[in-house]
């Protein structure tokens, strides 16, 4: 069954761990209703979020994060249809950015927006690695 993936990039405004907290929480939840998973990779200067599920409800959460002013210069990296899920257990994985992640000045140069999608979508494949669930 084909669904819609889609990758994003921000820059948190106000980020601090109670703020992280809440945007986890409330995404597991929400995502688990709407038959959505994906990760969120993020630190004080990033945002880097996977969600995939139905193109509807993939599309509908998107437009509620672009809404949403905890995120500063959102952008859509990549938009496409999969056949499977890269994270089919977890309704929103927090993953702390690692040192294989952009360095502070790549991120503040704008890496992530001249980042090709096979790029972008390898930094999730890597988070994907089942020693870590």
């Amino acid at each position: 069954m084909s669904m819609q993936q889609l990758i994003y990039a921000s820059r948190p405004f106000g980020y601090d761990s109670s703020i992280l907290a809440n945007i986890l929480s409330v995404a597991r939840l929400r995502n688990a209703q709407n038959d959505i998973t994906g990760a969120l990779i993020c630190r004080q200067d990033i945002y880097l979020q996977l969600l995939e599920g139905p193109e509807g409800q993939v599309e509908s959460t998107f437009d509620k994060i672009s809404e949403d002013d905890r995120h500063i210069e959102l952008t859509l990296l990549v938009r496409c249809h999969v056949e499977d899920r890269l994270f089919p257990q977890w309704a929103m994985k927090h993953d702390p950015a690692r040192s294989w992640m952009w360095s502070p000045k790549e991120i503040q140069e704008g890496v992530q927006f001249r980042a090709s999608a096979q790029a972008v979508r390898s930094i999730f494949l890597r988070s994907t690695d089942p020693t870590e669930l």
